[in-house]
């Protein structure tokens, strides 16, 4: 298979984004006002791409699910957002913060994209902080920092336990102001269905009218994939039920590459599934961990009540087994070590949950300092629960939570298809075999307002003017496969709802391609994977009709993207003989359990072609070079 050529510059890695940008060609503002920019979806990195494209001149089309762009799924980000400012003066620098998200990452991540990352960090806390986004401040007026797991200095700006909806409502705002000034127009409650391409270049999109049920088709000289990640393959999710992998899969279908698609990371920090039904999981965020510590009874079947339990015989495992970070290990080592305790029986709540406990730093800090950190994630967690976490230990399990795979990109962000660009956590490039926390915000916005602003400019520079509209064969061809599709979804009159698949989608990658994995279990997975396909395809039920508001249509066409993406991610997992970031093979492992990477064999990026409807996919390898951060097993302790 060939070798993806990711475009990066020959330069020093910390001048590389400078040399970028001295030598790709300008688009003058004149040519900008000529070419349409089409954005599917509106979270961080969408509404500050389409915002900032708009602002630069771009003739802007922005399409979301959501009845506003505003409610978005960046909104639910609770803990902060990483830069290397250094305000605590603990150390902290743009190289730390590249060391420790490429560490955090299992190297394997892009080392270029990366350090631009870290080299935007700061531009990004001072952009927002212009908007006026209400970052905490200490009381001298300085922005406030937090810890984060992963990282032994403070670099986590947060707005208390809402800082993606602070951030996402300042991008919010450029947003409608470009669209007030009639550069940028809003197509709320769409759902993109198909990807245009013409002559090998990505010239626009087909979508659904989600309250009409009408398919129309959009033109445009290049289309942004915004659209967050995939975790609701395995249904049960910290992401809002309305997350899909539909926009990437229909991409991938086309001929965009998929990367690495198992690496989904697993939160420590949510809330236990409470029954069959349930329709998602909350999150309780990383930031608790800063001061609340992590246990267990030492005795199995112990059903007292935590104040119950004495000191001694509770387990604070995970200060125990990594003393140098303690509760702030990564997400992958927490999610496991807690899985790991539960398995052995020694878990609460039927074993399914470990507490999380505030009472130390209650004592310490006072209960009013507490509630002025984390005020609103208390209060969540006692509407949900009834319980008083100032009172009583929050119950934490691991939960799906974040895609670090994605769409393959290069460096400016565009996928092997010309014209199709990608950002955020729609595609693969920053965040390796493990995101830590505070970082998806970070690359959202970087994407946005900072990277895809410079290179847009350059392909279209490079690909000249060449109009057209969505009178084109391609167009009409697309939107007759997509209402050939819907059709179908409707003519199948089974017994099983697109709800009850999901579920046992969901279940069967939990239990097989989750946290811990096995070549036994991953091929059990496979096997199963094209008889419940099957199962869809015959025995599926969508009442209703395709011209009008029909929410179940809806699920049902995301359902079954899930299960052909569900394929590939146990594909990618089983071929993937290694344990890395949040995913550790029982095959792979230390004389002390702990993951063992294998980069002589796996140190590159996995990128999958689709190769038609029955056929295996094409493996492309992007090799992994490291000139700053030598790979080592990554330590903890």
């Amino acid at each position: 298979m060939t070798i993806p050529n990711a475009g990066i510059p020959n330069a020093p890695l910390p001048e590389i984004w400078a040399r970028f940008q001295e030598t790709s060609p300008l688009l003058s503002p004149a040519n900008r006002a000529k070419r349409t920019i089409l954005v599917v979806g509106t979270g961080l990195a969408g509404s500050a791409a389409a915002a900032t494209l708009a602002e630069q001149g771009y003739r802007v089309k922005v399409f979301c699910l959501q009845d506003s762009p505003r409610r978005a799924h960046s909104i639910a980000a609770q803990g902060g957002i990483n830069a290397a400012k250094n305000y605590k003066h603990d150390g902290d620098s743009i190289f730390r913060l590249f060391h420790d998200t490429i560490k955090g990452g299992d190297f394997r991540a892009r080392e270029a994209n990366v350090y631009r990352l870290a080299q935007l960090s700061n531009a990004i806390i001072d952009h927002c902080v212009a908007q006026g986004i209400p970052f905490t401040r200490e009381y001298g007026g300085y922005l406030a920092n937090r810890s984060f797991g992963g990282a032994q200095v403070s670099r986590t700006f947060y707005a208390q336990g809402q800082t993606g909806q602070q951030l996402l409502l300042g991008a919010y705002g450029a947003l409608l102001r470009q669209a007030a000034g009639g550069r940028l127009s809003l197509h709320p409650r769409t759902e993109m269905l198909d990807l245009v391409v013409v002559d090998n270049r990505v010239r626009g999109l087909v979508v659904r009218h989600l309250l009409s049920g009408q398919v129309e088709a959009h033109a445009g000289d290049a289309v942004v994939l915004a659209t967050g990640g995939y975790a609701n393959l395995y249904c049960l999710s910290t992401n809002a039920r309305s997350g899909n992998v539909t926009a990437l899969w229909r991409a991938y279908r086309r001929g965009a590459w998929f990367a690495n698609p198992c690496f989904v990371q697993i939160h420590p920090t949510c809330l236990p599934a409470q029954g069959g039904q349930q329709s998602k999981l909350t999150l309780m965020s990383e930031s608790l961990r800063n001061d609340g510590r992590v246990w267990v009874p030492k005795a199995a079947g112990d059903r007292r009540r935590a104040a119950a339990i004495p000191e001694d015989e509770r387990d604070y495992f995970l200060e125990e087994r990594y003393p140098a970070f303690g509760n702030l290990v990564p997400r992958d080592v927490a999610s496991r070590q807690i899985k790991e305790r539960c398995d052995l029986g020694l878990g609460i709540d039927g074993g399914r949950a470990v507490y999380l406990d505030l009472a130390d730093a209650i004592r310490a800090q006072g209960l009013p300092a507490i509630r002025r950190k984390y005020g609103n994630l208390l209060d969540m967690y006692q509407r949900l629960t009834g319980d008083d976490p100032a009172h009583e230990p929050m119950r934490i399990y691991p939960a799906a939570h974040y895609s670090m795979g994605g769409l393959w990109v290069d460096y400016s962000l565009m996928s092997n298809l010309s014209g199709l660009f990608v950002l955020g956590e729609a595609n693969f490039s920053d965040h390796g075999a493990n995101r830590l926390g505070a970082s998806a915000l970070m690359q959202g916005l970087a994407d946005g307002y900072f990277i895809l602003p410079n290179t847009l400019g350059p392909y279209l520079a490079k690909a000249g003017p060449n109009p057209i509209d969505a009178r084109h064969d391609s167009f009409r061809s697309s939107r007759e496969e997509v209402e050939a599709r819907l059709g179908r979804l409707l003519k199948i009159k089974g017994s099983r709802t697109a709800a009850d698949l999901h579920r046992e989608l969901g279940l069967l990658l939990w239990d097989h391609c989750g946290i811990v994995r096995s070549e036994a279990g991953l091929r059990a997975a496979l096997a199963k994977l094209p008889r419940l396909r099957e199962e869809f395809w015959g025995n599926l039920m969508v009442p209703g009709a395709g011209a009008d508001l029909n929410q179940s249509l809806e699920l049902a066409g995301r359902v079954a993207d899930f299960l052909e993406c569900g394929e590939l991610v146990v594909q990618d997992a089983l071929h993937r003989r290694e344990s890395c970031g949040c995913h550790l093979r029982e095959e792979s492992r230390t004389e002390d359990h702990e993951p063992r990477r294998r980069d002589e064999e796996y140190a590159y990026v996995a990128a999958w072609e689709y190769r038609g409807q029955g056929q295996a996919p094409g493996l492309h390898r992007e090799p992994l070079a490291f000139t700053l951060v030598a790979p080592g097993q990554r330590s903890y302790r």
